[in-house]
């Protein structure tokens, strides 16, 4: 919304009208009290000039009105253009050029028509005070139109300026905000799973002590040891990138440390049966990364809550499109879809991101999965897994235009 509290500017316009009138009064050498009454005319046009800024279409048409009534009372010349340019300019300053210019074409006219009614030589009122006139008057309304448009592109680029500022700062939070989501999916995931591991593992190696077994003891604690020291160099590397520490980073873990995984878990007495179908050594490093994760949290969900005997992990790598489904014979789970914990939260974060898809659900009692896979081991095996219950999560990844 433009100011409009008078300025110094309104002053020195008020003044310059006021001293205008007058000049060209004293040029014209009239009586006295004629001379004092075209300064009182020229006071309040000037007066109308500090007007124009709060209300300027009322203070144009009272300026037209004043001057015509100026020249109805006899008084001395001075002309249109002069009484009337500062309240023209102000008025196109505040946008307002058409009714400027209709006001300032209108007392060009009557001036006109009264000076040829008056006897004057139309070459004379149309070639050279016609013309002057108007050229002043245009000068003043382009004049008030321009620093309009000038104020106004400033203001614009501002608002721009600004706007953009506010973007860069959402872009900054977003960027955090998404930074902080991933660390804190590294996090829980690594955790959750090294935890569930070590629990698993220490369970089983009291229970080598009580069966004085110490070799299987023994194998607990060397799983106990390789889990926890992979998870403390993912740790590790998680805290640099939040301390910005220069040097290497430790690798994000990805579909080649897959098969470690699944060892590390089978050595606590799970069975895991891990098939790969398909080209899987081209998978974008994303993508594998993404695969890991996945499998890593699902298994981590198995140890915690199913009390499964048994998972089958399904990799199955096409042309543009990667399925991955992880089956225990476990007790089930939440319906799909439920979406509680964090682990399945993060797990759909995750794939989401890669413009794939995640559904989750209790596989019903009889049902199967089918299929001609290829184990780690390269060996091939078709036929039927059947299934007595438990859950299942089953994920589908594009590959198309996903940077390697």
């Amino acid at each position: 919304m433009p100011d409009t509290s008078p300025t110094r500017a309104d002053a020195l316009l008020a003044a310059a009208t006021l001293g205008l009138v007058t000049v060209a009064v004293a040029a014209d050498r009239p009586a006295p009290g004629s001379a004092a009454l075209a300064v009182v005319v020229g006071a309040v046009l000037g007066g109308l000039v500090v007007c124009a800024r709060r209300w300027p279409l009322p203070a144009l048409l009272a300026t037209a009105v004043v001057i015509l009534g100026y020249y109805a009372l006899d008084l001395p010349p001075v002309g249109v253009a002069a009484p009337a340019a500062a309240v023209l300019y102000r008025v196109a300053e505040r946008g307002l050029v058409v009714p400027a210019a209709v006001v300032a074409g209108s007392l060009l006219a009557v001036s006109v028509i009264a000076r040829l009614a008056e006897g004057d030589d139309i070459a004379v009122v149309v070639g050279t005070q016609l013309g002057s006139e108007a050229a002043l008057l245009l000068a003043v309304i382009a004049l008030g139109d321009a620093v309009r448009n000038r104020r106004s592109l400033r203001a614009a680029l501002v608002r721009q300026a600004v706007a953009a500022d506010e973007e860069r700062h959402r872009e900054a939070a977003r960027q955090v905000e998404a930074e902080r989501l991933r660390i804190a999916r590294e996090v829980h995931d690594t955790l959750g799973h090294t935890m569930s591991v070590i629990r698993l593992q220490s369970a089983v190696a009291r229970e080598a002590l009580a069966d004085n077994d110490p070799a299987q003891a023994e194998g607990a604690l060397a799983a106990i040891r390789s889990v926890s020291g992979s998870a403390m160099a993912e740790l590790r590397a998680t805290l640099g990138t939040l301390r910005r520490e220069p040097g290497p980073r430790e690798p994000v873990p990805g579909f080649d440390q897959l098969p470690a995984l699944v060892d590390g878990v089978r050595r606590g007495g799970l069975a895991v049966d891990l098939r790969v179908e398909g080209p899987v050594d081209t998978l974008p490093a994303v993508v594998g990364s993404t695969v890991y994760r996945v499998v890593q949290e699902a298994l981590t969900n198995v140890l915690r809550h199913a009390g499964a005997t048994r998972v089958t992990v399904t990799v199955r790598a096409t042309p543009g499109r990667l399925a991955l489904e992880v089956v225990d014979d476990g007790r089930g789970g939440p319906p799909a879809g439920d979406g509680t914990g964090q682990g399945l939260r993060g797990m759909a974060e995750r794939v989401a991101l890669l413009g794939g898809t995640v559904e989750t659900g209790t596989v019903q009692p009889g049902t199967a999965a089918t299929g001609d896979t290829v184990a780690t081991d390269g060996t091939r095996a078709t036929g039927a897994t059947g299934t007595s219950g438990g859950f299942r999560v089953s994920v589908h990844l594009p590959l198309a235009g996903v940077a390697a």
